[in-house]
């Protein structure tokens, strides 16, 4: 099945040269993947993986590891903000 993998801010450095420049790339994925099975391979710290939302639902770091995905699902993923 087909989702969308978007990356931000620093983290777009872990997606390929290609997907750079719109922070996105769709990926074909195993029904059973996981959230954790597909951000593995992109070598992502997890103290970046911060904020990470499915279709903008915010995914809690607990459930990362069992949460799956339908056809055409939107991944973002955002490393901590900081400012101020």
């Amino acid at each position: 099945m087909k989702i969308t993998f978007k990356l931000f801010a620093s983290l777009t450095e872990y997606l390929p040269v290609e997907a750079r420049r719109g922070n996105r790339m769709e990926l074909e994925i195993d029904p059973d993947a996981t959230i954790a099975k597909i951000i593995e391979p992109y070598g992502m710290p997890v103290k970046l993986v911060h904020l990470v939302l499915v279709n903008g639902v915010y995914v809690p770091p607990e459930l990362r590891a069992t949460r799956t995905f339908v056809e055409g699902d939107v991944l973002a993923i955002w490393p901590p903000i900081g400012g101020g």
